[in-house]
């Protein structure tokens, strides 16, 4: 079974994280996606970032609708913190013998990607999967990486953006999942 690995810190999840997700699961061989939620990246600041256990939460509100195909996988909150993408891959490699894991990943992801802990060791023995963002160069980045690139949809939503609109009032409903929108209020997250 092929079982794409969807990383982020879903802070929070948003309709952009779900339209590759489905794009992924229908038009690539993954059999299931898994989100894996990261407690704490460590190329990313932390200030901002809603508690761990809620942002785990929303993920799952996300993804019920979908479910099996779409499931949610909390083994970072079990692991060392910060959390490095090697170790996770390993890990769960060794707990799920029986499935071949592929890497999603945003074009942004790839552009830093010299900066994660083993990144050569993921890019020799994981298939990785990138999606296009803005900014990025993909005929540059396709020269320096065997990895695949899937036309999937160019979706510029970002969690900063959902984070920024909520803190000034605005109705974000039309960007989120519905519960997880429902969630955010009761919450008072952002």
């Amino acid at each position: 079974m092929n079982t794409g690995l969807f990383f982020g810190s879903f802070n929070p999840i948003h309709i952009g994280h779900m339209v590759i997700a489905g794009y992924m699961l229908e038009f690539t061989d993954i059999d299931e996606l898994w989100f894996v939620v990261s407690p704490q990246n460590p190329l990313k600041d932390e200030s901002g970032l809603a508690p761990e256990n809620l942002r785990l939460n929303m993920v799952r509100l996300a993804a019920e609708d979908y479910e099996p195909r779409m499931q949610v996988c909390d083994i970072e909150f079990t692991m060392p913190r910060p959390s490095f993408t090697i170790d996770t891959l390993e890990a769960l490699q060794l707990k799920y013998l029986d499935r071949q894991f592929t890497l999603i990943l945003g074009s942004d992801s790839l552009d830093t990607i010299t900066k994660w802990k083993d990144y050569q060791q993921i890019i020799r023995n994981y298939s990785i999967y990138v999606y296009p963002r803005l900014g990025s160069n993909i005929e540059d980045l396709k020269k320096l990486y065997p990895v695949e690139f899937i036309a999937a949809p160019v979706v510029d939503i970002s969690s900063t953006f959902i984070r920024k609109s909520i803190s000034e009032g605005k109705d974000v409903s039309h960007f989120i999942p519905q519960k997880v929108f429902h969630y955010i209020q009761n919450q008072q997250l952002y």
